[in-house]
Parts: structure tokens; C-alpha cells; sequence
């Protein structure tokens, strides 16, 4: 008789039935949705919800629900005009105080939420959106570093009491004139300890010219490249665009997907913008004084923090003129929590320069206020006399305020903060408020909504089809054995499905080809089995001996085949990019499931139709 274990049914049944759950959130179809999320100064609570719904109702613009989760707003619309149309009146209505974009809401029932299930992610080409290819200033990136390192000679021949008369940059470097012949051992020793970065060499009349080493040019560039992939998706989590695309392309392009995104001036502004920080000194005087009478010392401003007061209005602030260190100087900015008192604080590193101003400053101002600025630069366009005018916005805003407990230089911490998630934000400010590199967008394109429906709906033809088509011709085909290995293909579907939608795989055309070509190769075992039992059976063996052997003859040329097709998508994933990626997580894990469905789950299925039987005597096949 036919055997096969109780514990593989089991397993049999809890994966089909697992992957029946996991596949499930992909039926609930996704509602077109309005974000709203709090910028620096902006609250989302139920008094937000009132004003949007006026908003909305003054205008006529029609809506479906209105729902507060988390951090964030949703306003689900019917279609997507009306989607857009509300993103833009909302962004008006609610300016600089928060985020509004254009995303997709989930309607996948709470208890399957709460079990994890959740739909397969879409990508540009099924979803619309803007796709952007944006090349980087690497010689800006490299200006700025022979910066640094000009200023960091300057500080160590400071510090180490040599003379020198200047420390410039020019064509072939940074030249360093040293004030006697006897310094310029002791620079080039010191130089090559303290900077290994640099190759020094003489260059007469007691001066030295300093290189950037090869090896470290290229980690410069591939920093730069880096660091703006960070900037750009810190920035880019602020528009709310949910699963953006953000990779790098060559040496140094990057390539930026926003799916969703149909507004491309504010995707452009949000990536284009620039940001840094300025540290500057708190100024005595009433600031709401010089406000109203317009008497502000001449050595001071007048900055707003982003805390309003009990009438709803921006706290004025007087801070001096004078900047005590800027973002450029600044290494590093990690949050945390004082051992002391359990509050939360952020620790902050400054270069050389950066550590030198901060110290002469609290050196002689312990005690008094120093604040943080932020300051954000976004390119604008507006049609002056029918021409288009480009100009920039620039934004200022005080996002700490702090007591100078003792003097510091090159770390410090900042404390007195409000919350953890205060200091997490103001630290995530700090390490990416500007870009190491300006960046051009050399490539633009825009996916419309329509289109990427259309690519569903193909998508969806294609594997039905596809689909279809096997079933029919295995039925006929091998008849009672052909009904398993379509069940079984079916499961296989199910299972591939199940599996993208838990690992948060992004589908794309490419990925449905993958799914048409993976039903496609997993009926190739079935028809392997089939085969070989046929074969068994012209030999003269019995019927049971015959499947026995079609399964386990097989197994081995299954193995081998589906080995290779691993090793093909582990490749494609790890050289590839972009569509070449989402084709092969769905191959690797199409080959998973295939072997699983077309071997274990076909035998369970053959055991319990034939293996009760006390005398089998022929096999639909």
C-alpha cells in the first residue's frame, strides 16, 4: 500500500492554510487616500480632523471617510480626481504646519491587520507615480572635503605650535606656506600622522602641497553618493509616499521612485530643497517687545520657534547675528537618554573647526541660551508677466532652545528636551538636515494611475490565462493525475502569494512576469512525475510500485533543475536593479513553493486517493 506520514498531511494542511490567510488581504482593494502628517509645529488630533472637514465641505469636495491613525490623517475619496483636487486644496489651506500627499489606504479588516496579513506591495509601473534620475555633484562633494582638510591642517599646525602664513587651496591642491625651513619636517610629520588621507609632498621655498590618496577620493564620491540617498529618504518619508524606490545607479546617479505621486512640483521641491543648521546665542531682552515696537538690538535678529504661545501665535526669540557653528560642521547627532535625570537628550560631534568655535564661545558664556536654527531653502516658480521665474523660499525656524551647563567643544549634549521621540526627530535633523552634494535631475517621467491599472488588469489576463490554458491541457492530458497537479499548481499560487505579501516584496510587471513564468516551470515536476510513472508502468509494474517510484525517480531531476533556477535568481537579485530585482525575488520564491507543491503536497494527494485502496489495479494517468 501507499504510505505517507500523518505529520506531512499536518504540514500539508497548516501551510495551505496559512498561506489562505496570508493571501487573503490582497482581495480587499486598496481606497485612494489624502495624508495628512504633522510637520514641525503641526498636531493631528481631532481639531485638525474638524478643519479638514470644513475644508473639504466649503469647497464641495467630495469624500468617503475620515479617520485618524497615529501620527497621521486619512481621507479616503472615490476617485482620483477628486483625490488630487483634495491633496491640493488641503495644502493650501494648512501650509508649512503640515504634510499632505496622495497615498493608498488600506481596507483590509483590523483582525487580519492584527495577524499581520497585508496586501503585496505595487510598484511605479502597476501603481503610477514619478520616477526621477538625478545625477550628484561629485566635485562638489570633493570641494568641500579639500575644505576640511584645509581647515584641519590649519587647527593641527595651530595646536602643535608651528608657524605657517597661510593654508590655501588651489588647482594642484591644498598648498600649505610654512614660516621657516625648520617647520617643514615637523608639519609633514605631523600632517602624515594625524591626516593619513593626504600625501604631502615638498614643494620649495618652505611649502608643502597636499593630495587626496586615490582610495580616498573614491570613498568621498561613494560617501556623497551615500549620504544623499539618506537625505533624499528622510526627506522623501516627510511627503508620506509609501514604498518610494531610492537606490544608486552607477558611480553617481541616484534613481528615485514615488509611487502614488502625481504632483511632480512638490516631489521636485521636497528633493531639490536645501537644509542646515546654525547654532547662534540667545540675546537678553524681551523678544515680544522689539517685536511690537520694532526696536531690535543691532546686533540681533528676531527667530520664531516652532512652539506656539496660548493665542496660537510663534514664539519670537532674539538670537545674535553672529553664528557660533553651522551644519557643515557637524559629524554626527545621535539621540539618547541622561544617566542622570532620565530625560532625553541628543549628543552631538563637530569636526575640528566646529569643536575650536564651540569652545571659545561657551568658554566665555556658561549659563546663558544658545539656540538651534534651522534654515531650508526650497526652489520656486512663478509666472512673472507670462514669463516663468524661478526663485527660493527660504524658511528659518528655532527648533532648540538650550542652557549652556559648561564649557565644550567637540561633543556636547543637548538636554532639556521635551520627549524622546522630540530628541529622535531633532538628532534626525541634525545628521540630514542638508545634501553632501547638490544634485541635478537630469530624468524625469510620470506614470499616470490609469496606466498602471491597465498594467494590472493585463497582468491579471496573463496569469489567468496562462493558468487556465496549463489546467485544461493537464487534464486532458494525465486525467485523475492531471486534477492534482492542477490543485496542486493552484496552491503553488497560493503559496507565492502569501509568501511576497509577508516579506513586503514590491510587485511589478516584471514580477508578474516572474508569476506567469513560475507557474509555467512548476508544472514542469508534475509533468516529470507523470512521466515517469507512465514510464514505470509500460515496464510491467504495478500500480503502487509505479507511483512509489514516479515520485521518488523524479525527485532528484526536480532537485537539480529547481537548484539552478535558485542559484539564476540569487545572481539576478544580487547584480540586478530595479525591475531585474522584483523579477527575481518572485523566481526564488516561486522555485521555494513549486518543489514544495509539486512533490510533497501532489504525493499527500495521490496517498489519499489510491493509497486506500487494499488492491489497486490500473492509475488515471
Amino acid at each position: 500500500m501507499l504510505e505517507f506520514p500523518r505529520w506531512k498531511y499536518a504540514l500539508v494542511i497548516i501551510i495551505v492554510l496559512f498561506s489562505a490567510l496570508y493571501a487573503l488581504p490582497n482581495l480587499f482593494p486598496q481606497d485612494l487616500a489624502v495624508q495628512v502628517s504633522a510637520n514641525r509645529g503641526g498636531v493631528v488630533d481631532e481639531a485638525l480632523k474638524e478643519r479638514i472637514q470644513g475644508v473639504l465641505e466649503k469647497d464641495s469636495l467630495p469624500f468617503k471617510s475620515m479617520e485618524l491613525d497615529g501620527d497621521t490623517l486619512l481621507v479616503r475619496t472615490d476617485t482620483p480626481d477628486h483625490q488630487l483636487t483634495a491633496a491640493d486644496e488641503l495644502r493650501d489651506a494648512l501650509g508649512n504646519d503640515y504634510v499632505v500627499a496622495v497615498n493608498l489606504a488600506s481596507t483590509v479588516p483590523g483582525w487580519l491587520s492584527a495577524l499581520g496579513g497585508k496586501p503585496m506591495l505595487l510598484g511605479l509601473d502597476l501603481r503610477g507615480g514619478v520616477h526621477f534620475k538625478m545625477e550628484v555633484d561629485q566635485r562638489a562633494a570633493l570641494d568641500k572635503r579639500e575644505n576640511g582638510f584645509a581647515d584641519d591642517i590649519r587647527s593641527l599646525l595651530r595646536d602643535k605650535s608651528i608657524k605657517y602664513t597661510g593654508v590655501t587651496r588651489n588647482a594642484e591642491g591644498i598648498h600649505v606656506q610654512l614660516a621657516t625651513e625648520d617647520a617643514v619636517p615637523a608639519a609633514i610629520a605631523q600632517i602624515t600622522s594625524n591626516l593619513p588621507q593626504l600625501e604631502i609632498a615638498e614643494s620649495g621655498d618652505n611649502s608643502l602641497t597636499a593630495h587626496i590618496r586615490p582610495a580616498e577620493l573614491r570613498a568621498i564620491t561613494d560617501a556623497a553618493l551615500e549620504q544623499n540617498i539618506g537625505t533624499l529618504r528622510n526627506r522623501i518619508n516627510e511627503l508620506g509616499v509609501a514604498e518610494p524606490i531610492i537606490q544608486r545607479e552607477g558611480s553617481s546617479r541616484i534613481v528615485v521612485q514615488l509611487p502614488g505621486v502625481q504632483d511632480t512640483a512638490q516631489a521636485k521641491k521636497i528633493l531639490g530643497s536645501t537644509a542646515t543648521l546654525e547654532y547662534r546665542s540667545v540675546v537678553d531682552g524681551d523678544a515680544y517687545a522689539a517685536l511690537s515696537s520694532g526696536n531690535v538690538p543691532p546686533d540681533a535678529r528676531i527667530y520664531y520657534r516652532k512652539e506656539t504661545d496660548g493665542s496660537g501665535n510663534r514664539i519670537p526669540v532674539l538670537l545674535s547675528k553672529k553664528i557660533i557653528v553651522s551644519g557643515d560642521q557637524l559629524v554626527n547627532a545621535t539621540s539618547g537618554v541622561d544617566t542622570q535625570n532620565g530625560q532625553p537628550e541628543v549628543n552631538v560631534t563637530l569636526n575640528n573647526v566646529g569643536a575650536q568655535r564651540m569652545l571659545e564661545f561657551t568658554t566665555d558664556n556658561v549659563g546663558r541660551g544658545m539656540a538651534v536654527v534651522f534654515i531650508e531653502r526650497t526652489p520656486e516658480t512663478k509666472e512673472v508677466d507670462g514669463k516663468e521665474v524661478r526663485t527660493t523660499k527660504v524658511t528659518e525656524e528655532v527648533i532648540s532652545v538650550a542652557n549652556i551647563q559648561g564649557v565644550f567643544g567637540k561633543r556636547f549634549r543637548t538636554t532639556g528636551l521635551e520627549s524622546s521621540k522630540y530628541a529622535s526627530d531633532l538628532a534626525l535633523l541634525l545628521r540630514a538636515g542638508s545634501l553632501a552634494a547638490p544634485v541635478d535631475i537630469v530624468e524625469q517621467r510620470v506614470i499616470g494611475p490609469t496606466l498602471g491599472q491597465e498594467n494590472i488588469d493585463a497582468g491579471k489576463m496573463a496569469i489567468s490565462i496562462g493558468f487556465l490554458a496549463v489546467c485544461v491541457l493537464m487534464i486532458i492530458y494525465y486525467r485523475l493525475f492531471g486534477v492534482i497537479s492542477v490543485i496542486a499548481l493552484f496552491s503553488n499560487l497560493l503559496l507565492l502569494t502569501a509568501a511576497l505579501s509577508v516579506v513586503g516584496a514590491t510587485l511589478t510587471m516584471p514580477g508578474i512576469a516572474g508569476i506567469v513564468l513560475t507557474l509555467g516551470m512548476a508544472i514542469d515536476g508534475n509533468v516529470l512525475i507523470c512521466e515517469r510513472i507512465r514510464e514505470e508502468l509500460r515496464n510491467g509494474n504495478t500500480p503502487v510500485s509505479s507511483i512509489k517510484a514516479g515520485y521518488e525517480r523524479a525527485w532528484t531531476v526536480i532537485l537539480d533543475s529547481n537548484v539552478t533556477k535558485l542559484i539564476a535568481a540569487i545572481a539576478l537579485f544580487s547584480f540586478g536593479s530595479g525591475p531585474v530585482r522584483g523579477f527575481a525575488v518572485v523566481l526564488f520564491f516561486g522555485v521555494l513553493t513549486s518543489m514544495f507543491t509539486s512533490v510533497t503536497m501532489s504525493r499527500a494527494m495521490a496517498t489519499w486517493i489510491y493509497g486506500g485502496r487494499k488492491k489497486l489495479t490500473s492509475v488515471s494517468v
